[in-house]
């Protein structure tokens, strides 16, 4: 009986679609009080960084980072490598090395059996294993809905910390992902999605965003984040405004996986995707030939543990590009989008 249980059935969210939208995350994170100031914390919260990031000297620095979530697939052990993968992906997202993992699992023990949870932990252990880590400890609740998630600690070289609001005019701007990833997981929860378009879908979220550790050490490569709950649109835009910039994004060049389309066309749409557009609508606007519905529906998408999204000057192209095609990334050399000087509009969605 326990293999028929079906995790999703216990989440109102899914993965990075579980995350409170922009607009209210912005007021809950105002603040009056004073802050501490550490000459020491190199990245903290004073912009939407990926992760916090602290000088320990000779050169080095610490990432620190926690994410979590509630069930996005109905296999505990998939819901464990996915969680896991993308928390660690952070740590890759500033362009640091991973060094160890802390578990944070909540889980509705009357409803759920505790061997599907070890199953949870199995699968989180896995992934570790794949980044080379070790999954050190945690902490445990009993609570209505089942989330779980890690706390990761990276290392990393102070010249090679790469943020998300260091884009210059002139970048060109890279994903590493297709998107779209919302969609499928929507089509699974909803029992439509095929056993192809599933093993494609838990592929991409469990694979690990190791690369941006390599991407780091490329000078011309100046600003780097992941695409997560808020879709390519609301990422993009953070990038943007966090370099006082506009951003021309090449919808036609912009990869979309497999089977998002055919779902749309079923009106198969995450609730967080429309929560996402209302947050980010105002500062968008479209090139004259552009598909609006379909992009309303694909660029707000939340991603679970997305693609790299990072910015390239013009000189470093060439070295971006080897490294994607000798890495695997063979689809992902041509860039999507060009940062400009600040406009009206912070990002303008041409064809």
């Amino acid at each position: 009986m326990e293999e028929k249980i079906k995790l999703t059935q216990f989440s109102r969210g899914a993965g990075c679609g579980c995350k409170i939208s922009p607009i209210i995350l912005q007021e809950i994170l105002k603040t009056t009080s004073i802050n501490t100031i550490d000459p020491l914390l190199l990245v903290g919260n004073g912009s939407n960084d990926d992760a916090a990031v602290y000088d320990i000297g000779d050169g080095k620095a610490i990432i620190s980072t926690t994410d979590f979530f509630m069930p996005i697939v109905d296999d505990a052990f998939d819901f464990g490598r996915i969680a896991s993968a993308n928390a660690i992906s952070d740590i890759y997202a500033m362009g640091g090395k991973p060094m160890m993992a802390i578990a944070v699992l909540g889980w509705p023990i009357e409803k759920l059996s505790a061997t599907m949870a070890q199953k949870v932990l199995e699968g989180s252990r896995f992934i570790c294993n794949q980044a080379g880590i070790t999954l050190a400890g945690g902490h445990s609740i009993d609570c209505i809905e089942p989330f779980f998630g890690l706390s990761v600690t990276g290392i990393i070289n102070k010249n090679k910390i790469k943020k998300n609001n260091t884009a210059r005019n002139g970048d060109f701007l890279f994903m590493t992902k297709p998107i779209g990833l919302g969609i499928l997981s929507t089509a699974e929860k909803r029992g439509e999605i095929n056993a192809e378009r599933q093993t494609t879908m838990i592929s991409l979220m469990t694979q690990l965003n190791s690369i941006g550790e390599q991407l780091a050490n490329i000078e011309g490569l100046t600003a780097m984040t992941d695409v997560t709950g808020f879709g390519l649109l609301g990422h993009a835009i953070e990038m943007a405004e966090g370099a006082n910039l506009s951003l021309e994004l090449y919808y036609s060049s912009v990869p979309v996986v497999d089977g998002a389309i055919e779902y749309l066309s079923k009106r198969i749409v995450p609730d967080a995707t429309y929560r996402n557009w209302n947050s980010y609508s105002a500062k968008t606007s479209f090139e004259k030939g552009v598909n609006v519905m379909e992009a309303f529906n694909l660029l707000p998408d939340p991603q679970t543990n997305g693609g790299l999204l990072f910015s390239v000057n013009e000189h470093s192209l060439n070295e971006v590009k080897k490294l994607l095609s000798s890495n695997g990334y063979e689809l992902f050399t041509e860039p999507i989008g060009r940062f400009v000087a600040q406009k009206e509009k912070t990002i303008e969605v041409k064809n």
